[in-house]
């Protein structure tokens, strides 16, 4: 009932006070996340993350540092599926976080609760499920109906805003207004969030992949473009961010 909505769950638990900086980078999608034990740290705002918090799509990196024992909890969405239990406009999310105490969403501050008291994971999917499951009918299926269409589209490597458009059956300026709202961010930032999903992905499967030839096979128009957006999206150039990463997509893998 959740698979058209829920990309997945994920759980870090961990104790270990050595673990370096991690960097987040945009991934298309926006994630509901809940720390049970202590917050992260978020090195670029300098303040530790809400509690509870929804995390709005980006266009930028950041930084975060663990500060003691970690038991997280992050529920990541379809691009497409957020809006099917929240009614907020997803685009006023964009490059923020929004903690769940200023959702003012009783129900969800009620699950806040119960999952900080929950005894195990299973416990805690069996709270976050049945949450969203009660929700399902927020969503106007209509609109959902196109936005899972153009995300179809996007995914097969479609990337004309105006076929998109065309795609979901709304005129130009509808579309941009409906998309932003459903996905939270504008069609052409979320296209080159997905284009450069699609650069990792091909690094990852593909290691060693000559950089001109990947920028052209993920559509940049050249390799100083490709390396120009992979810096604006990680603080690295390509053969920066592999020296110290190995290339993962959250998108595509």
């Amino acid at each position: 009932m959740l698979k058209p909505y829920i990309k997945h769950y994920w759980f870090l638990n961990t104790n270990d006070a050595t673990q370096p900086v991690q960097r987040i980078i945009p991934t298309g999608y926006v994630s509901l996340i809940f720390h049970r034990g202590e917050n992260l740290f978020s090195i670029s705002k300098g303040e530790q993350q809400p509690k509870a918090f929804m995390s709005g799509q980006t266009r930028g990196y950041s930084d975060i540092q663990q500060k003691g024992m970690v038991d997280m909890i992050s529920v990541t969405f379809q691009p497409h599926g957020t809006k099917a239990f929240f009614a907020l406009p997803l685009n006023e999310l964009f490059e923020l976080t929004l903690s769940v105490d200023d959702m003012g969403d009783p129900a969800l501050i009620e699950l806040q609760n119960c999952l900080m008291d929950a005894p195990d994971v299973l416990s805690c999917v069996r709270l976050i499920e049945a949450f969203l499951i009660k929700r399902l009918n927020v969503v106007k299926a209509y609109n959902h109906e196109r936005m899972s269409a153009v995300m179809e589209a996007i995914n097969a490597g479609e990337n004309n805003i105006e076929k998109l458009a065309r795609i979901s059956c709304l005129s130009y300026k509808q579309f941009k207004r409906i998309f932003s709202e459903y996905i939270g961010a504008n069609p052409r930032d979320f296209l080159r969030i997905i284009r450069f999903q699609k650069a990792l992905y091909t690094l990852q499967i593909y290691p060693g992949t000559n950089f001109t030839k990947l920028a052209g096979e993920c559509g940049y128009y050249d390799q100083p473009h490709f390396v120009n957006e992979f810096k604006a999206f990680t603080g690295y150039t390509p053969s920066q961010f592999i020296s110290i990463w190995a290339p993962y997509s959250d998108y595509f893998t």
